[in-house]
C-alpha cells in the first residue's frame, strides 16, 4: 500500500460517524476501498442501510477532511453491493461501542428455553455484562439499534442490531 492510500486511510480514521461519535467511519466499515490510479485517488464508501441519513454529512466531511489536508484529485463512490454487514466492523469499533454503552452487534447469541426453543437473541448488557436483558423497542435512538432493558441492573440501553 503506498504512503499516499496510508495517509488517506488515516484521515479518514478521525471522522467520526455523526450517528455514533465514538466510532470512525473506518471503525464503522463505511469506507470499504480506497484507489489510486494514476495519482487520483477513489474512496468507495458504503452505507450501513440503503437511506441512512448521515451519509450525506459522512460524504460532506471526507470531502472536506481531504481537501483540508491538500488531497483534491479524488472522486467518492457510493456502493451498495454487496449489503453492508456488522461483520465488516472492526473489533476494536465494537470495543468501542460497550464502553459507550451501547451493545455490540453479537451475530448467533440467542436464549432458549428448556426444551431448546429460540427465544430471542441474548444481548449483554454494556453497563453490568449481564445477559439476562429484555427488548423493549425493535426501534432505538436511531434505526440501526434496537432499545433495551438489562432486568438486573434495570437501566435501558441501545443495542447496534445486526445485518
Amino acid at each position: 500500500m503506498s504512503d499516499d492510500i496510508n495517509r488517506i486511510w488515516n484521515l479518514l480514521a478521525q471522522i467520526n460517524d455523526p450517528e455514533l461519535p465514538v466510532l470512525s467511519i473506518v471503525d464503522l466499515a463505511i469506507v470499504r476501498d480506497v484507489k489510486e490510479v494514476e495519482g487520483s485517488f477513489e474512496i468507495i464508501i458504503t452505507p450501513t442501510y440503503s437511506g441512512c441519513p448521515a451519509m450525506d454529512v459522512i460524504a460532506m466531511e471526507i470531502r472536506a477532511v481531504l481537501l483540508t489536508n491538500g488531497i483534491g484529485d479524488f472522486k467518492l463512490t457510493t456502493v451498495f453491493s454487496p449489503a453492508w454487514t456488522t461483520d465488516w466492523m472492526s473489533e476494536e469499533g465494537k470495543l468501542k461501542l460497550k464502553s459507550y454503552g451501547i451493545a455490540p452487534p453479537t451475530p448467533g447469541q440467542s436464549v432458549c428455553d428448556s426444551r431448546m426453543f429460540h427465544l430471542e437473541e441474548a444481548i449483554q448488557c454494556p453497563l453490568c455484562n449481564s445477559y439476562n436483558t429484555r427488548m423493549i423497542s425493535q426501534f432505538g435512538s436511531t434505526a440501526c439499534k434496537s432499545l433495551y432493558q438489562c432486568n438486573d441492573c434495570k437501566e435501558p440501553f441501545d443495542y447496534f442490531k445486526c445485518h
